[in-house]
């Protein structure tokens, strides 16, 4: 299939839980034109910010019904999606799953296009996840970082 998007993505936390970032670069397939977006959490986890960054990258995706590569180091989200598992998670309501809140985001947005994923090792020299790890770290380090409402919920922080 040729793909019309690739998405690239990237995610980070310091301390997991702590402080945390994701990282995306879009490119439309057969021109010059690319995006890049970021934002950093003040208590997350790395596979929140993994699975958000993907999330983020499709939901900028403005046209319905587009084919798209994901391309991840992600083993969670990837093995998460191409091996099926998240599809029987949304059949049992997600119980017992951790991070339910973002797989429903994913599942309703996933579904408007056509998704493909690819996993690629990280930090390995590939140059769009680089920047989408130096993204994702340089997010989750800004001052006025984002609440990620629910995981802080979720584990009861004093914040």
């Amino acid at each position: 299939m040729q793909h019309q998007v690739h998405i690239y993505t990237d995610g980070a936390a310091k301390g997991n839980p702590g402080k945390g970032g994701y990282g995306v670069v879009m490119e439309l397939v057969g021109t010059s034109y690319k995006k890049e977006f970021y934002e950093g959490f003040r208590l997350t986890t790395n596979n929140r910010m993994e699975l958000l960054a993907v999330i983020v990258g499709l939901e900028k995706i403005t046209k319905p019904n587009m084919s798209v590569l994901v391309i991840s180091d992600s083993k969670y989200v990837v093995d998460s999606v191409e091996k099926k598992w998240v599809f029987g998670w949304e059949k049992k309501n997600f119980s017992g799953k951790k991070n339910p809140d973002l797989w429903i985001r994913f599942l309703k947005i996933y579904r408007k296009h056509q998704v493909d994923f690819k996993w690629i090792k990280g930090h390995n020299n590939h140059p769009q996840n680089e920047r989408c790890d130096e993204l994702a770290v340089y997010a989750s380090g800004l001052p006025n970082l984002s609440v990620d409402a629910y995981y802080e919920k979720e584990n009861d922080t004093l914040f």
